[in-house]
């Protein structure tokens, strides 16, 4: 067949939820959306009727399709790892010889200000998230009056699966069953799937727009003893790091939302009013907001008036995520260096992979790209003055200590994060649990460790981190599945989670992931 497809990838929403709306439902289905259940689980019969549903849409080609490829809208505002049933179905008329081409198209939609800011915050520390209905929807128009910026939609440029599956594989294996047999995908053609998706999202992500507050954000959390107390951050040096970090950005490829002509003090001091929700600035300092108190303090306990600073940080953090992806490469390398204490690119290469391999469920890496991305974060850092790069050394310079001492504060609370949970299941953690168990008592022990002082990374308390943690231990089979359970329940490897700890502590060398690979620690 000469026929080709088009597809339209565009990040995560939950078109999903208002499936059950009344009006919005109706006026959704009218325009050619269809909805899908949240969990289809073992329902064999459901999953026959929508493969078959968006294989026709696809082999017919007489209008295109738009899907969400995260699946899942992001409570954090960075990007999610992609779901890859829906792109298999998109993709399997093409394995099977029944279209021509695909021609995939991504779309990147970028967001001042979040309308959910303050929701998504109070979910990711257990709030359960409230149900979508039209009149709840006729309800919020006092908040729709609210400015929230501007919003910006980029068309990436058009993928052709043909073109970019021409040597990862092999189509004639489906000519060996006949085409109306439901087949499960083979091995290949699952990691083809998962590069292509994964491709697509770092895609919109070159295609998203940063603004100055993303920018603002990212500092203002690097201070966090002056933004969460009286102290303040003072606005003139708050004003003189943004110059220097747009300045970085722009180096490291970043499409940023500057308007020019306008003088700089004015476009930052705009940005802090549209989210004055999130900060204020007061007597030339800029402080963290945090929810109105309720009038009787003494009712407040200990416990909630830390999720109330948490619901704060994770409300700032969510911006600051949305640029993650500019950083998130030559932060690992920076964070290489100062954790190896070494400057040969094998060690920082080994370790960079390592770190890659324990965030792969945190930030978007195309599978078997790790060279590529080490040597992007050496070109970056040298590009920024940071480093001199020769053929088997990096080697740190006077005039990056800066660049990199920036770059190695935004991971850590990912570090910070993740440390916390390798602590609990090697020290508190039962030997079996389920999610469901984990996550809560992840949440009370953590908030301990804040409250004693031992711990001072509100963003650990976050759910969809938490989570992030298990999928990567399931991922390295660190964390395994109980065959006897019949509630999905995990077993846990102390002695390899410890060690991964340990490693990225810096109390192990780089040189032992050498011979052990991270699935078999």
């Amino acid at each position: 067949m000469s026929r080709v497809s088009t597809v339209f990838i565009s990040p995560s929403l939950r078109c999903e939820a208002l499936a059950g709306m009344k009006l919005v439902g109706r006026i959704l289905r009218r325009s050619g959306a269809f909805f899908i259940r949240r969990a289809i689980g073992s329902d064999k019969l459901y999953w026959a009727v929508l493969s078959e549903y968006v294989k026709t849409i696809v082999r017919r080609g007489f209008a295109p399709m738009e899907f969400y490829v995260e699946g899942l809208r992001s409570r954090t505002l960075k990007s999610l790892t992609p779901k890859l049933g829906m792109m298999n179905m998109v993709l399997e008329p093409f394995f099977k010889g029944e279209v021509f081409d695909i021609t995939l198209v991504p779309i990147s939609l970028s967001y001042d200000r979040v309308l959910e800011e303050s929701l998504l915050a109070h979910e990711l520390l257990g709030a359960p998230k409230p149900k979508e209905s039209t009149t709840g929807l006729l309800k919020a128009t006092k908040v729709l009056q609210e400015d929230y910026g501007s919003m910006f939609v980029n068309f990436g440029r058009p993928l052709s699966v043909r073109d970019l599956c021409q040597d990862k594989i092999n189509r004639c294996q489906y000519n060996l069953i006949p085409r109306d047999l439901p087949q499960k995908p083979t091995a290949e053609a699952q990691a083809c799937v998962s590069w292509l998706a994964h491709l697509v999202v770092r895609i919109q992500e070159e295609g998203s727009v940063i603004s100055p507050w993303s920018l603002m954000a990212s500092l203002l959390l690097q201070a966090p003893t002056a933004v969460l107390t009286e102290e303040g951050l003072p606005w003139h040096r708050l004003t003189e790091k943004t110059l220097w970090l747009r300045r970085l950005a722009l180096d490291f490829g970043a499409r940023l939302n500057w308007p020019g002509g306008v003088p700089d003090s004015n476009v930052m001091q705009s940005n802090l009013v549209l989210h004055r929700s999130v900060a204020q600035r007061k007597t030339g300092r800029v402080y963290l907001v945090r929810e109105d108190e309720p009038a009787r303090k003494h009712l407040i306990s200990p416990e909630e008036d830390a999720h109330r600073t948490a619901a704060a940080v994770l409300m700032m953090a969510s911006y600051r995520n949305q640029c993650l992806h500019i950083f998130v490469r030559p932060a690992m390398l920076a964070t290489a260096i100062h954790i190896t204490k070494s400057g040969q690119k094998d060690e920082l290469s080994t370790f960079f992979c390592f770190l890659q391999d324990i965030f792969s469920n945190e930030f978007i890496f195309i599978p078997g790209r790790s060279s590529q991305d080490f040597e992007e974060a050496c070109f970056l850092l040298k590009k920024s003055g940071a480093v001199h790069i020769s053929q088997e050394e990096v080697t740190v310079l006077d005039a990056g200590l800066e660049v990199l001492s920036f770059l190695q504060a935004l991971l850590q609370p990912f570090i910070e994060s993740y440390q916390v949970v390798f602590r609990y299941l090697c020290e508190n953690g039962p030997h079996s649990f389920s999610e469901k168990q984990i996550i809560p008592a992840l949440r009370d022990w953590t908030t301990k460790l804040i409250l004693s002082g031992e711990l001072h990374t509100y963003e650990a308390l976050s759910s969809d981190t938490q989570k992030n943690v298990l999928s990567a231990l399931r991922r390295l089979e660190i964390v395994t599945k109980s065959r006897a359970s019949e509630q999905n329940e995990f077993g846990v490897n102390r002695e390899a989670v410890k060690r991964i700890g340990d490693i990225l502590s810096g109390k192990i060398p780089p040189q032992s992931l050498h011979p052990t690979p991270l699935a078999r620690l």
